[in-house]
Formats: C-alpha cells, sequence, structure tokens
C-alpha cells in the first residue's frame, strides 16, 4: 500500500534524506580510521625510505627508467640488473596471472596481494599502477589503504570509466574531470605517509583531444597530485609540449606497439619528463622467449642444443637467492 502524503511527511520528518555527498564522505571517513587503526595494530607499513627516495628520483629532467613488473620473479630481475626503481604492471598482471587482456578484470584484493609478494622481493621504489582506484573517490579511500600497507611507494590512478581498458586500447572512455579531481583529494587525504607519491593519469587524448588532456592534468596537480601522466601522446610534437605546458614531474608510457613513439631516454631527459614506463618489456620478451623454447621443444620432442634459448639451473637458482635459505635451513633446521 502506497503512504499518504501525511504518512510521508512524518517519515520525511523522523528519517531525514541525507545528500549522497554526504553519506560518501562518512564513509570515507570511516574507512580511513579503520585503515589507520590496521595499520597501528599490524605495524606492517613499509619502510618509508623508498618512498623519500622516489620522491627525490621523479623529478624533471630525471627520465627515471620504470621497467614493468607482473610477479616476483620479474621484480627479482629488474633488480638484478641493476634498475633502480619499478613499476608494477596491471597490465601484467592481468596477462600472466589470469591470462586475460588488460580491460578491466583484476581487483584490488588481487593487485594488493602482487604488491606484497613483489614488494618482498625487490628491495627499491614500487609506483603501482591502481588503475582507476577500483570505483569512485570512496572505493580509492581502500584502494589507497590496502595499496599503502603493501608496500606501494606511488600509486597512478587514472580517470577512465569502470570497466577501464589499456590506454593504448581503442574505444576509452573518460568520467568527468570534476569526479576524477574527488578522486585524487581522496587519494592524498588517505595515504598514511606523506611520502607516498600519488600519480593522476589521463586517457582523454582519445576521446577528449589533446587540450582537454592538458586541461584534465593541470586540475588534477591543482587536485593534489604530486605526479600527472597524459596517456598515450601520438606524435613527436605531443611528447615535446607535454612538459613544456605542465611543468611539475610528467610520465610518459612506451608501450612496445602502442601509440607513442619511443624516444632515446637521452631526448625525453632534454625534454623534462620525470619518469618512462616501459610496462611490459619483460613480459613480452619472456612470452617470446616461451615461444622459441617451447616451439623447439615440440618439433624436435627434446631441447638439445636449444638449451641456449633458456637460463640454466644455477641462473634460476641464483635469481631466486636460494644460497639465503639454504642458509637458514642449516641455522634453523635440526640435524638427525
Amino acid at each position: 500500500m502506497w503512504a499518504t502524503t501525511e504518512q510521508t511527511a512524518v517519515l520525511t520528518r523522523k528519517c531525514p534524506i541525507v545528500p549522497a555527498s554526504t553519506i560518501m564522505e562518512l564513509l570515507a571517513q570511516e574507512i580511513r580510521a579503520g585503515c589507520a587503526e590496521l595499520t597501528e595494530r599490524d605495524g606492517s607499513m613499509a619502510s618509508r625510505a623508498p618512498r623519500r627516495e622516489l620522491r627525490n628520483m621523479l623529478v624533471p629532467g630525471a627520465a627515471l627508467l620504470l621497467p614493468g613488473v607482473a610477479n616476483a620473479l620479474a621484480a627479482r630481475v629488474v633488480a638484478d640488473q641493476g634498475f633502480a626503481a619499478a613499476y608494477v604492471t596491471g597490465a601484467g598482471i592481468a596477462n600472466t596471472f589470469f591470462g586475460v587482456p588488460d580491460i578491466g578484470l583484476v581487483t584490488v584484493s588481487e593487485l594488493a596481494a602482487h604488491v606484497a609478494a613483489i614488494r618482498e622481493a625487490f628491495p627499491g621504489p614500487l609506483v603501482v599502477d591502481a588503475d582507476t582506484g577500483f570505483g569512485n573517490a570512496v572505493n580509492v579511500v581502500r584502494t589507497v589503504c590496502l595499496l599503502e600497507r603493501a608496500g606501494a611507494d606511488a600509486l597512478q590512478i587514472e580517470d577512465q570509466v569502470f570497466p577501464k581498458r589499456c590506454g593504448h586500447f581503442a574505444g576509452k572512455h573518460v568520467i568527468a574531470a570534476a569526479e576524477m579531481v574527488e578522486k585524487i583529494k581522496a587519494a592524498v587525504d588517505t595515504r598514511r605517509d606523506r611520502d607516498l607519491l600519488i600519480i593522476a593519469r589521463t586517457d582523454a587524448i582519445a576521446p577528449e583531444g589533446y587540450a582537454a588532456a592538458l586541461e584534465r592534468a593541470a586540475a588534477y596537480r591543482e587536485a593534489g597530485a604530486d605526479v600527472t601522466f597524459v596517456e598515450a601522446p601520438t606524435s613527436m610534437e605531443q611528447i615535446a609540449d607535454i612538459p613544456r605546458r605542465l611543468p611539475w614531474p610528467q610520465l610518459l608510457n612506451i608501450v612496445l606497439g602502442g601509440r607513442t613513439p619511443e624516444l632515446p631516454n637521452e631526448k625525453l631527459k632534454e625534454l623534462g619528463y620525470a619518469g618512462v614506463i616501459y610496462a611490459n618489456v619483460a613480459l613480452q620478451s619472456a612470452l617470446k622467449g616461451m615461444q622459441a623454447a617451447l616451439g623447439e621443444l615440440r618439433r624436435k620432442g627434446h631441447m638439445g642444443d636449444a638449451m641456449k634459448l633458456v637460463a640454466d639451473f644455477s641462473e634460476r637458482q641464483r635469481l631466486v637467492h636460494k644460497d639465503e635459505f639454504d642458509a637458514l635451513e642449516r641455522k634453523y633446521v635440526a640435524k638427525d
């Protein structure tokens, strides 16, 4: 039965309507308080040293190389090759963990688990691809909480609609700039460590045009982003123009086979970029190596001379630090 006008008036007085924005802010406050309590109780927040290091590294003109890692083994290799920092790639996790494309299928809890494992394996700073923040501004609060506690040193949040897709795919759409501004503010307010970098990425070049993308990046900086990232510029002119028009730390993403032309690192330093992401070089090279080695095994039925296509057994054990575990075993495991 429908309520009468008088009944509706009584209900409204007893249960006043609360604006959605107020509800969202109250929820965000509750989540932030819960994050702070958990952090203080279990002491799990990673050392702040890598965050301070990254803040000092990502300055205009540094063009810091950020190779992508999708798992802890890739992180071991990146560290072994002498890279100072790494980029936890959402696309790489989707491809390697699930065998699916980068179309927003990885959850925040799955990403946090990967970040925690990679944090254990990589000593330097980690920039983490947090996709869209996994929802609205309230979701961003929880995302920042989880990933900061997992060991992220910088969080990249983008302005695509959810579910998002790879920045070099066709068919991208972006949310309103005002909504993204609130998400950036939520991320900045939520971080427990002021040295945790908030990176705001805009994917607006394809759906709205280059000028709109620059306007968005400027608005995100005004909202508190430490670094901005205009995804998928399509020409040398745009690449050169971005750090000139946006004179604070900028990232550039080089996707092999993607929309953005590659330039030498020295040239990107001259142009003023703070960091250069190569999100999936490790993944794509590993994929090619697997195809070559497994192709030989399938054709010949054994490896034979094709052993040169694979790392040897001792190298594999070196990279996973087996000697350290051998030492632990000698120290703690009782002998018969």
